[in-house]
């Protein structure tokens, strides 16, 4: 079984439709989205169009949950915020209903686990190893071996037993007897200086994850974030990758 595995897509429809153009020539078994829909970019409806009318699992992020008027989004920076107050205005009664009813975690497999920023918070940021690794208590008690998750925009393999970090295309193998933090990247703004849209597949057969990389057309994402009237510090940081 292949599972593609998206995350953080943050209302970028370029990069969004990049991404399934790629994942579609795959035909995966299952599609999980690790949240953040909303937020960033000029889209929200038409990204969330796009999860709902596939019924793609998807988790509530914390944009989403603030465009949802469940969080407060007091402590996002300037710019985060005054998207949130955007789409506030710009996003659907039906689309604002379907995101607030999207839970903060999603088990699959079995022996899977998608959250959006930790096990323990959505808010929670798994930057490194040692982040990863305080997580591992919220796994204790459950038969859950992988941690799929988002929010940092970094693509990440972070093992019990050892430390990995991606930055890059390539396959990694889960080993038997360990447990895994991995989070596939992010589809509308990457953040590891490379601007390409993230994404990856899991491969239940061979125990790997493949984390990939598709260019998409930046320039309309930005000109649509300046047409919008949203901060150019979020159309510029598109086409570093940061």
């Amino acid at each position: 079984m292949q599972i593609a595995i998206i995350a953080d897509l943050h209302a970028n429809l370029e990069a969004t439709l990049a991404v399934f153009r790629e994942i579609d020539k795959r035909n995966p078994d299952r599609i999980v989205c690790l949240g953040d829909l909303t937020g960033y970019n000029a889209n929200p409806n038409e990204v969330v169009d796009i999860i709902r009318d596939r019924e793609i699992p998807c988790i509530m992020g914390n944009h989403d949950a603030a465009v949802c008027g469940l969080e407060d989004p007091w402590f996002f920076r300037a710019a985060a915020k005054q998207v949130i107050e955007w789409q506030i205005d710009e996003l659907r009664d039906d689309n604002r209903r379907w995101l607030a009813m999207c839970p903060e975690q999603i088990v699959f497999r079995g022996t899977c686990l998608g959250v959006h920023g930790s096990p323990s918070s959505r808010d929670d940021y798994i930057i490194d190893w040692l982040d990863a690794m305080r997580q591992l208590e919220y796994l204790n008690g459950r038969d859950v071996t992988i941690c799929f998750f988002g929010h940092s925009h970094r693509p990440s393999f972070f093992s019990e037993k050892g430390n990995t970090t991606v930055s890059n295309s390539n396959i990694r193998q889960f080993q038997p007897a360990n447990r895994y933090f991995v989070n596939p990247g992010a589809v509308g703004q990457p953040r590891d200086r490379d601007p390409r849209a993230a994404y990856g597949f899991y491969d239940t057969e061979k125990n790997t994850f493949e984390f990939c990389r598709i260019e998409y057309d930046i320039d309309t994402c930005q000109r649509k974030i300046l047409a919008a009237g949203l901060p150019m510090e979020l159309a510029r940081r598109l086409a570093v990758g940061k």
